[in-house]
């Protein structure tokens, strides 16, 4: 960690704008949230900030307000689930959560002078302003000046160089690291830098698309490296496999070659489905058979999750990993039929207790949760871009602005 943490400074009676990540899912009406995982996740921060006397300022989208107020994607039910989960902690200080309806003016202004130490004040959505996505000074500024100092807890965000994540940083100083984002950028960092051996990297999901440049860079790092998922197709087409209907991104073929032919000179073994769950029919009552990757599928019949011969080779891997990195499904993991392969790499990275284990991605995630294994893991990322992106080795704008230690 090169960077200033909330660690490292003095918060005692500081205004300080935490900029969260609570763009949380609502039910339709936007009432009523549906998971609080983003919320917990940067409960250490807050109570740090709070149990140090600081006056907290906390900001975050929600959805795509598209610059403009809209009471659907207002943060006001946030308060309310935060108010119960601050309440809920051991009570030696008093919590205060207020709401201001914007994150800039005069309102805002008046009640963030206002704050007291040991009180929390949630400014109303980032993005009911354009200026936000824009990165625009004037706004960065204005969001300055709220506060005497800046912590970026939200990594899910860091990837965009907005004036919540970037712009503001110019204005504010010192601009530090809060303890989610610390979490993930130490983990992930290590995890590229120096990680330990073996490592093994599983990459799957939909599309080869987002995730190619993950890959490539992948293979500079791991020993082993496995795809599953509707990319592990484009794979079997670029080994000359017919793969029915199933989800293939033909621009890509050359690329999976080229992955390949890279993965076979610098001696990575790259793992891909060795047997598939196919369906007659993308739903989740098809008609299923089991079929090998090494012979062209029926021309009607699609992929859905990968075979039991390849959750065994999959599961042998990852039991004598030391490092292990996972982003995206096996399957489609919405059908429950279709979640085997998915929920067996969850538990089979959760029996390994030797490795250091890093899952990114929402339905990676999920998996865990629903395989009822997360405390099992060492990390889960909360960032899916933003932690793909790292994978990638690119500099995330809303890391690089932070100050150096």
């Amino acid at each position: 960690m090169s960077k200033l943490s909330i660690r490292d400074i003095d918060l005692a009676n500081k205004r300080v704008f935490i900029r969260v990540d609570f763009n949380v899912p609502l039910t339709e009406d936007g009432a009523t949230i549906t998971d609080d995982t983003r919320i917990v996740a940067t409960l250490p921060t807050i109570e740090y900030a709070l149990r140090r006397k600081a006056k907290v300022i906390l900001a975050s989208h929600l959805g795509r307000p598209k610059g403009k107020p809209n009471p659907k994607y207002s943060l006001r039910p946030v308060v309310d689930r935060l108010r119960e989960l601050l309440d809920k902690k051991e009570d030696d200080y008093s919590i205060n959560v207020a709401f201001a309806p914007d994150c800039i003016g005069e309102i805002a202004s008046e009640m963030s002078r206002q704050l007291e130490s040991g009180q929390v004040l949630l400014l109303e959505n980032l993005r009911y302003h354009a200026e936000e996505e824009a990165n625009d000074p004037a706004f960065s500024k204005a969001l300055a000046s709220l506060a005497d100092l800046y912590v970026n807890d939200a990594f899910g965000s860091a990837h965009r160089a907005h004036a919540s994540t970037e712009g503001i940083t110019h204005f504010l100083k010192p601009a530090v690291a809060g303890l989610l984002m610390e979490k993930e950028i130490t983990y992930l960092g290590k995890a590229l830098e120096s990680p330990e051996k073996p490592f093994v990297a599983i990459i799957g999901g939909s599309k080869i698309s987002g995730k190619i440049d993950v890959i490539s860079n992948l293979i500079d790092k791991v020993d082993t490296l496995v795809i599953v998922g509707g990319m592990a197709y484009t794979f079997a087409r670029a080994k000359g496999i017919s793969t029915g209907k199933s989800l293939v991104e033909e621009d890509r073929i050359d690329m999976a070659k080229a992955a390949l032919e890279k993965a076979a000179a610098k001696g990575v073994n790259l793992l891909l489905p060795i047997d598939n769950v196919l369906a007659d029919s993308f739903s989740p009552d098809a008609k299923t058979q089991l079929w090998d990757t090494d012979k062209d599928f029926p021309a009607d019949w699609q992929g859905l999750d990968i075979g039991p011969r390849t959750v065994a080779a999959i599961e042998e891997v990852i039991s004598t990993a030391r490092t292990i990195v996972w982003n995206g499904p096996a399957g489609v993991f919405e059908f429950p039929r279709f979640a085997v392969g998915t929920n067996a790499i969850a538990h089979a990275v959760a029996a390994n207790k030797a490795a250091i284990s890093i899952i990114g991605g929402g339905d990676s995630v999920s998996a865990i949760n629903q395989a009822g294994v997360a405390d099992q893991i060492t990390h889960i990322s909360t960032g899916g871009g933003a932690s793909l992106e790292f994978l990638e080795g690119k500099k995330l704008p809303g890391v690089e602005a932070l100050t150096n230690k």
